[in-house]
């Protein structure tokens, strides 16, 4: 091989490897940042509402990635505490959902509020796009207290210009067939379920991302 056909077999070699690497880098990463809504609780990581979406959204022809940050038994205060490890640099969009755990226990819709505008704000400093996520209070806790916590999302989105997703759990609660023994939690199916109801509002998000 001559010299020049070296040459020039070393520069086709690095313009594919470029054009690889820049294919890479144009994946979007998207944290899907919550609790065992989020994360999963008890199905392998494949059938987590995280996964479920990043394949609708792969299927749809969009190039990324949906990380799943959710720990289960999380509240709005725990993932204050841990959002700045929990999302990493070079974010480019959060799916926000928390809020289930602090219904159920009953604390306090203001503390919830307090904690959700925190985390929103810690996001926007780091100009981090939000896609907030709504939960709504089980009816046992009683009308002031539902009215109070339910009132928490549309509000926040509203204040900060974010797409809302108002119930996370939309077409699965009360389905038996959708979630786990302990009535509470999505199966597999059921986190299918949540992803194509959701899948609409993703594509939006990801289509601002990119602008």
């Amino acid at each position: 091989m001559t010299f020049k056909a070296l040459a020039g077999a070393i520069i086709a070699v690095a313009s594919l490897f470029l054009s690889v690497a820049g294919a890479g880098a144009q994946t979007i990463s998207v944290v899907g940042f919550g609790d065992s809504l989020m994360a999963g609780y008890e199905l392998p990581p494949e059938e987590a509402f995280p996964a479920q979406l990043e394949k609708l959204l792969k299927d749809k022809g969009h190039d990324i990635a949906v990380t799943n940050a959710g720990v289960s038994g999380d509240t709005t205060a725990d993932g204050l505490a841990r959002i700045d490890w929990s999302i990493p640099d070079g974010t480019q969009g959060v799916i926000l959902e928390f809020g289930a755990n602090d219904a159920l226990r009953g604390l306090s819709p203001k503390e919830s509020r307090d904690n959700l505008e925190a985390m929103i704000a810690r996001l926007k400093e780091r100009k981090i796009p939000v896609l907030l996520v709504g939960i709504l209070a089980p009816p046992n806790m009683g009308g002031d207290y539902e009215t109070q916590f339910n009132a928490i999302y549309p509000d926040l989105a509203k204040k900060y210009g974010l797409p809302l997703y108002p119930f996370f759990l939309d077409g699965v609660v009360l389905q038996a067939n959708l979630q786990l023994d302990d009535g509470m939690h999505p199966n597999g199916d059921g986190t299918r379920i949540m992803a194509e109801k959701f899948l609409s509002i993703a594509e939006t998000f990801v289509k601002m991302i990119k602008m």
